[in-house]
């Protein structure tokens, strides 16, 4: 049942909008690989270079799945979000969670130098990957807690769909590490993210 408030903007003829940002912490020796994926989705999104949000849903997409491929390392999770009705809002709220994420840490590529030995890269065995999304109407399965593993699975799955639904009205992805070569030890995965629930 929908309460009265959501009820009554409804008849207004509002626009509902879920602001939120959802934390996968994935660990293993056999994470690092997803660093790839994404960083290759990144590349996509920055060559193509005029925010285009169908192809940032794209490349959501296949982020999303390669999670969903990866379920066996999922460690802990978090998310969080609210519900607004005026679109100004919404993108305010995305904005700071936004540059939230932008801030943890190591969760901001760089650029690789000539200095950097291919031989002698350190492998981190933990990854932290934030998604945060602005999505109009509806959305269960994100309105909801996700620090439960069979929650995310279909938290990931609603957001493949609402990719093909086009609801998506901003969608931004961190990391942390963002490259090769650089980790993201159990101390700092503490410290920087300690909203974190173990599964």
């Amino acid at each position: 049942m929908t309460p009265l408030g959501d009820r009554f903007k409804k008849m207004v003829g509002k626009t509902r909008f879920v602001v939120c940002r959802l934390f996968l912490h994935l660990a293993g020796s056999e994470v690092a690989p997803l660093l790839g994926t994404l960083n290759q989705a990144a590349r996509t999104v920055i060559e193509a270079g005029d925010g285009d949000l169908d192809l940032m849903g794209e490349q959501l997409v296949n982020i999303c799945q390669q999670l969903l491929q990866y379920d066996g390392y999922w460690m802990s999770a978090a998310n969080e979000g609210d519900v607004v009705w005026d679109e100004g809002e919404a993108a305010d709220y995305f904005n700071e969670l936004f540059t939230d994420s932008a801030q943890r840490y190591l969760a901001e590529p760089e650029a690789v130098t000539e200095a950097d030995d291919a031989f002698s890269i350190p492998i981190t065995q933990n990854i932290v990957v934030m998604i945060t999304l602005a999505v109009e109407g509806e959305v269960p399965e994100l309105e909801t807690n996700l620090a439960d593993a069979s929650a995310m699975v279909e938290a990931l799955k609603a957001i493949i769909n609402l990719h093909y639904q086009q609801r998506l009205r901003g969608i931004q992805v961190h990391y942390s590490p963002a490259r090769l070569g650089d980790e993201l030890t159990n101390d700092q995965l503490l410290q920087n993210f300690p909203e974190l629930i173990p599964f």
